[in-house]
């Protein structure tokens, strides 16, 4: 008996109008596609606001990790989706602005996506290896100058938040140093740990452990306010270069064409979420501050994604930056 009454159901809504079916929404798991391995801060917010969605809207949700290009396997996927509500895309950053001037994508960034909700913020801290004979940002920047082309910094690779980030420094403080990529964030951190580069650009999430445990040397938090994980950390306004803001941002989207009724549905679920202490907490655990409310509209995203694309499609194309 339950067989046939779900399958009678089920062929009900297909005969449904789409307003139908979107007032029916959600019948059924919802899919968060994180287009990167398990374990790191895509996939760790992805679990969190998965488990924030179920208790709000009553159906499991299934975290797919689709790795591989940078994320563009990934965020293909969903671009390529039915737009029911039922497939979702969370990226950040770099998956849904910078991929844009580096990689040649199937899909636009902008034209093939809903944005849902803009999650959370991961503000980047400098850093250095204690030994750099700098005890503020603005001596940093001075022994940069001073030794044109010697400094090292760490990255993750060409074209990642670190790399695109140390581009942005550059700029902003008229320095030249060389940048080292490595496969990955963990690698680079070691061998800042061990002396071997110079400094870092990376997100506080990574780089604050080891700044309380005092093996290296934070200069500012890129950002126009003190973290408040970091309270000891001055901004980069007050360290002496205002406005060099960098945020590894982390945001949902649906596949083009989902219907509104979906979206605002789940925004005020993904705004609920937020709101949960237990949210709350885990974000601050894994150093994440979630925007002010009225940041949290699918408005807001889409004005933020057009901004960045703004800010930092020029940057990256003129460096010339390719796929590895």
């Amino acid at each position: 008996m339950r067989r046939r009454s779900f399958m009678g159901l089920s062929g009900s809504l297909a005969l449904a109008s789409p307003s139908s079916r979107a007032e029916a929404w959600p019948t059924r798991p919802i899919t968060i596609v994180v287009p990167f391995s398990a374990g790191g801060p895509t996939d760790t917010i992805a679990r969190v606001i998965g488990e924030g969605l179920q208790a709000v809207l009553g159906q499991n949700v299934i975290i797919d990790n689709v790795a591989g290009a940078a994320g563009t396997i990934g965020v293909g996927k969903v671009a390529r989706a039915a737009p029911d509500g039922y497939t979702l895309s969370i990226g950040h950053w770099g998956t849904h602005v910078a991929n844009g001037a580096i990689y040649k994508l199937p899909y636009d960034l902008v034209a093939d996506f809903t944005p849902v909700a803009w999650l959370a913020n991961g503000t980047p801290l400098i850093v250095s290896r204690n030994s750099v004979p700098a005890g503020n940002l603005g001596e940093l920047i001075g022994w940069l100058k001073a030794n044109p082309g010697k400094g090292l910094q760490g990255t993750a690779g060409v074209g990642s938040p670190q790399h695109l980030g140390g581009l942005y420094f550059q700029e902003a403080t008229g320095t030249q140093f060389q940048f080292v990529p490595y496969r990955g964030v963990a690698p680079a951190m070691q061998d800042l740990l061990a002396g071997n580069i110079d400094f870092m650009i990376d997100q506080a999430t990574n780089s604050l452990p080891q700044v309380r445990a005092g093996k290296i040397r934070a200069y500012a938090a890129c950002a126009a306010h003190r973290l408040t994980a970091a309270p000891d950390v001055p901004s980069v306004d007050e360290a002496g270069l205002p406005g060099f803001y960098i945020s590894i941002w982390q945001s949902l989207w649906a596949p083009k064409g989902t219907p509104r009724e979906i979206v605002v549905r789940l925004n005020a679920a993904v705004v609920d979420s937020l709101r949960s202490p237990a949210v709350i907490k885990r974000f601050a655990d894994i150093t994440q501050e979630i925007p002010a409310a009225d940041r949290l509209t699918p408005e807001a995203l889409a004005s933020l994604q057009r901004d960045e694309i703004a800010k930092w499609w020029p940057m990256i194309k003129a460096a010339g930056i390719k796929p590895e």
